[in-house]
């Protein structure tokens, strides 16, 4: 599919209206970092849906107004993300050809604390599209329900990379990859049901808030950077690499090699970035005892408790719901807890 198929229809009646969506956030598996023009993934990416941490936002579109963005974020407006959305909505003209036919009054909140390590942009930009496609609509003419998301999926990439993996629940590709039939770099898709083991469908995934602030280094900045990081190649040509053992992991439900991959890829992610020009870290002391920590727990007792990172300091804690969690949530209570900023836990599973 091309870019060309997601072009907005012709044939519309705008009217005033308002309506409200909700979209969870996700945490990568393989991670994508760096990209080119038009927010298309230097390299795909897998990642799974979280439940509870959410973004739930309404929006209010009162036609024939000059076009303006009004933001107000858990109650408080935003000037600045504002501007940000105004940006966006002229950028995707294209595809939504009324958007800038009218005021919007977005409010917008999320179920988790800010600064908490769970990807607000994704969510954010996810609840947003899905609000827009709502509109559209309304004023262009139902959709399928695979169209809606699909476009959804397209219009918010746009707006943040990794948002466009939230509008599917469980395991979730975005980026071309010989391994996943449909994927593309356009839109997210969900990875086949029949090729992934029930081991991996019902999993835990807790947020140690090692680090509640704001990060040293962007998101934007640190993708930016990898423009003259002198491993970015090999780094992009391996993750394009790790679907193929992934693929064997998720259909055999290999829990040892599965835990292998996602902790090596969370730890190539802060990899290249200290090896980036200028070179950053964004883990924290804390960080580094929780690894260690968990690296000597599963070595103690064999039970699967492992950890991946986003682009901060936080660790996310993975465990399978399969009779053994818990020890396991005993053990992050007593621990690991100490290690973050103020006993911060974001609590979520991953399951479909």
């Amino acid at each position: 599919m091309t870019t060309q198929e997601f072009s907005g229809k012709q044939n519309y009646t705008i009217h005033t209206k308002t309506v409200s969506e909700s979209c969870p956030s996700n945490i990568a598996l393989i991670k994508y970092w760096g990209k080119y023009e038009n927010q298309i993934p230097a390299n795909p990416s897998i990642s799974y849906t979280l439940n509870h941490c959410k973004t739930n936002t309404s929006m209010e579109f009162l036609a024939d107004e000059p076009f303006s963005v009004q933001t107000f974020l858990a109650g408080n407006e935003e000037v600045k993300f504002a501007e940000k959305i105004e940006k966006y909505f002229r950028n995707i003209e294209q595809y939504l050809p009324w958007i800038l036919k009218g005021k919007y009054i977005i409010r917008t909140e999320n179920t988790f604390p800010h600064s908490s390590g769970i990807a607000s942009s994704a969510s954010g930009f996810g609840a947003i599209a899905k609000c827009l496609m709502k509109l559209d609509e309304s004023f262009s003419g139902t959709d399928s329900e695979e169209e809606f998301l699909r476009k959804a999926s397209f219009l918010a990439r746009l707006g943040s990379g990794s948002a466009c993996r939230s509008l599917y629940g469980g395991l979730v590709v975005w980026g071309t990859s010989e391994e996943v039939e449909g994927s593309s770099d356009l839109f997210a898709v969900p990875y086949p049901d029949h090729e992934i083991h029930d081991v991996f469908k019902n999993f835990n995934d807790w947020v140690l808030l090692i680090h509640e602030g704001q990060k040293s280094v962007s998101s934007t900045v640190g993708h930016g950077l990898m423009k003259t990081n002198p491993y970015a190649e090999r780094r992009f040509q391996e993750a394009r690499e790790n679907f193929i053992p992934m693929k064997e992991i998720l259909k055999t439900g290999d829990m040892d090699r599965f835990i292998k991959l996602v902790e090596h890829e969370a730890l190539t992610l802060h990899a290249m970035m200290m090896i980036s020009d200028p070179a950053f870290i964004l883990m924290k002391t804390g960080t580094l005892e929780v690894i260690n920590k968990v690296w000597d727990f599963r070595k103690e007792t064999g039970l699967p408790l492992f950890f991946t990172l986003d682009a901060g300091a936080n660790v996310h804690l993975l465990f399978p719901n399969n009779g053994t969690e818990g020890q396991i949530k005993t053990f992050i209570e007593n621990d690991l807890l100490q290690h973050t900023q103020k006993n911060g836990v974001v609590k979520d599973v991953m399951k479909f």
